[in-house]
């Protein structure tokens, strides 16, 4: 007699695997997320009592992530995203295995941390993707599952839940598996990715709380001339992400000229260099590029704070500085602090428009049109802000930013970057 498999125990031992991943990807999440607070107060404090010493630590913290990641972390550069994104379409069990070997996962949490801790304007969200992948990689390969489609549902849950647990957005995670990481679904393993999902979000749930990562607001978009706000930004922060990504796909096939050379021939002095750089930017900005962008974005949402005009260009050239460099480290964070810059410069000439919708819209505008994925950029806008009242706006603003970023960048950060990565993989 065939054996149901509501039943079966194979099949509730690969539930019980998503399980028990999840379990870990949120415990790691949630680990990740506070040394890397850590790490970028720690900075923050230090340059508060001696400004200048920043145009020391960052180009040595920058340099030494440099040389690690090239001689004890070889694979752990950029943001993680990419190769998670690369892994699902590999043939190669051996290739995704080191791509997403526990040793370059952890390589990937501690030169993220010592990017922050220089004061790199990276994120810790795109790492967390790519460990959330290589944890549920490493317990295929433990428990030995052998089914090709069952190691790609785990990557793409781990990476998915990483996802939730970092910003403590579950429905962010299921939205970015589907519409970033896969671009696609399988029947058979969806409810298991989603599960994964879930249970990552309850961790961090059950350990952190109930909070809304950046805080909470209250604000709508009354119909009428305030509605001009939603074109006004989706058109203007889609061009801007649009040229954000552009500049990294580009720097991604080799920087031009001299900057060429020296990262060619010094690549440790090269990231030196743009650590310096990156110094520089924040000292001009009064310290307020240095990090995540996280504090910033949070004050401008609550209304606790004004950034001046300049602050959205500053930040942007700090996360691509910072990128360039070749350290771990992420840009969903600074992305959505860009963004929030964004829409409060374009609130001043638009004072019929609420602050806090306008800072909202920005931050959808400008992240959307450097993932080109609107649905994922709206929901984690809407998810991390409590924004539901924004929910509409926000998902018009995202779709047009997104046509609008595909003027400058024809094909999305991400997929352009893991297309890249698996160029380079396929010539070793």
């Amino acid at each position: 007699m065939r054996r149901l498999p509501l039943v079966s125990p194979r099949l509730w031992l690969r539930r019980m695997v998503f399980w028990l991943g999840a379990v870990l990807v949120g415990l790691v999440a949630i680990a990740f997320a506070a040394l890397a607070d850590r790490a970028g107060e720690g900075f923050h404090r230090l340059v508060t009592h001696w400004p200048l010493l920043a145009l020391v630590v960052s180009p040595a913290c920058f340099a030494l992530a440099s040389y690690l990641t090239r001689t004890v972390f070889p694979g752990a550069q950029g943001s993680g995203i990419p190769q998670v994104i690369a892994t699902l379409h590999m043939d190669d069990p051996r290739l995704v295995a080191r791509i997403l070997s526990l040793r370059i996962a952890v390589g990937k949490v501690l030169l993220t941390l010592l990017g922050l801790l220089g004061g790199g304007s990276i994120g810790r969200e795109g790492p967390t993707v790519q460990v959330g992948a290589s944890i549920m990689q490493a317990l295929a390969q433990r428990l030995h599952l052998p089914r090709p489609e069952t190691q790609r549902a785990m990557v793409l849950a781990g990476g998915a839940a990483g996802v939730a647990a970092a910003f403590n957005t579950p429905l962010a995670g299921i939205v970015f598996a589907i519409e970033e990481l896969s671009h696609s679904y399988e029947g058979r393993t969806s409810g298991n990715v989603l599960t994964a999902v879930v249970i990552g979000g309850v961790v961090s749930l059950a350990l952190v709380g109930n909070y809304t990562y950046f805080g909470v607001t209250q604000v709508d978009l009354p119909m009428g001339a305030a509605w001009a706000a939603v074109p006004l930004c989706a058109v203007l922060g889609g061009l801007c992400g649009g040229v954000f990504s552009w500049m990294l796909v580009r720097a991604s096939t080799g920087l031009p000229g001299l900057a060429g050379r020296l990262l060619a021939r010094h690549p440790v002095g090269f990231a030196a260099l743009c650590g310096l750089l990156v110094a520089l930017i924040g000292l001009a900005s009064g310290g307020l590029t240095y990090g995540t962008g996280y504090a910033q974005a949070r004050g401008l949402i609550e209304g606790e704070t004004t950034l001046p005009a300049s602050y959205f260009v500053s930040k942007l050239l700090a996360t691509v500085v910072s990128y360039c460099s070749g350290i771990p480290g992420g840009i969903f964070a600074p992305s959505l602090s860009v963004g929030a810059g964004f829409g409060a410069t374009l609130a001043e000439f638009l004072p019929v428009a609420p602050l806090g919708a306008m800072v909202l819209l920005g931050m959808v505008a400008y992240f959307s049109g450097v993932v080109q994925a609107p649905i994922t950029a709206a929901v984690i806008v809407m998810e991390m802000t409590d924004g539901q009242n924004m929910i509409i706006p926000l998902m018009a603003t995202s779709f047009i930013a997104t046509g609008a970023s595909r003027l400058i960048c024809r094909r999305p950060l991400y997929g352009a970057l893991a297309h890249r990565f698996l160029n380079v993989m396929e010539r070793r």
